[in-house]
């Protein structure tokens, strides 16, 4: 069993939905972010998407694009995410790391190289958000082979003749964007979010994690009552775009991770 196979599996019987938090790795420089990283589990992150920083991200929001670029701007390169997950990885054991981002850094890094050291780094998964399945062969194939997991997105668009192709060879967890758009955008209403979930267990016995738009305790309590993962992003990078400097970025990230942590313990999934 996989690590995001064994979390997924342990937090279903505790009855509860997992927080799932993103942030951009060497954002806002590689000490900080490590110190973020490493700070998530115990400020009670179930499993980290860590950012691959990217010249051209072009399904995320002003938020994450910010993040990017500030990571670029310290110096953050593929090698040094990898780096960050060795770090990790010297404490914890436990806590899935899933990597989120874009194909092209990962062309360029080279696809047999980067699938070895990613998983000798402890990486559990990928979202690679530009890579649908007809191009499987590519990355999702040799990543899997490797016992790495590759996470589909799916979305509202998604409809029930395009969703079996999508989820096919989907593995660890299906990440339900709730709205239509970009990272950051407004969040999706409970009914929306329920009806869309049904559809998907009509295709998936997979935990399904909703993300997009979620940034409060509340917000997160609301989908943790119906999914079995919350994804929170832009409201934890929004704390280090707005932090003085790296400690205070360290501090507001870990802060609201808790928070979020509280809200996501204290609903119950209702399981599919």
């Amino acid at each position: 069993m996989s690590r995001l196979e064994q979390r997924f599996a342990d937090l279903k019987a505790e009855g509860r939905a997992a927080l799932v938090t993103f942030v951009t790795a060497g954002d806002p420089g590689y000490e900080a972010s490590l110190a973020i990283l490493k700070g998530l589990p115990a400020a009670g992150a179930d499993v980290i998407e860590l950012g691959m920083p990217f010249t051209d991200p072009m399904a995320d929001g002003v938020a994450i694009q910010l993040a990017t670029l500030r990571a670029l701007h310290a110096g953050q390169t593929l090698a040094k995410t990898l780096k960050m997950v060795r770090e990790f990885r010297l404490d914890n054991s436990t806590t899935p790391i899933v990597l989120m981002g874009y194909y092209n850094p990962i062309h360029r890094f080279g696809v047999e190289a980067f699938v070895a050291e990613a998983k000798e780094a402890g990486v559990d998964g990928l979202i690679i958000v530009d890579l649908p399945p007809e191009h499987d062969a590519e990355l999702a194939t040799p990543a899997q082979a490797a016992g790495i997991d590759f996470i589909r997105l799916t979305t509202p668009t998604t409809d029930d003749t395009r969703l079996p192709k999508v989820l096919e060879r989907s593995s660890g967890f299906v990440y339900y964007v709730s709205v239509a758009g970009v990272t950051g955008a407004g969040s999706a209403t409970a009914e929306h979010v329920t009806s869309a979930l049904e559809r998907l267990r009509r295709h998936t016995h997979l935990p399904i994690s909703v993300g997009f738009g979620i940034r409060t305790p509340e917000q997160a309590a609301a989908i943790a009552r119906l999914a079995e993962g919350v994804v929170v992003g832009s409201a934890l990078v929004d704390k280090i775009a707005k932090a003085q400097h790296h400690d205070q970025a360290v501090d507001d990230v870990l802060t609201l991770c808790s928070q979020l942590a509280q809200g996501v313990r204290q609903a119950r999934v209702k399981q599919g």
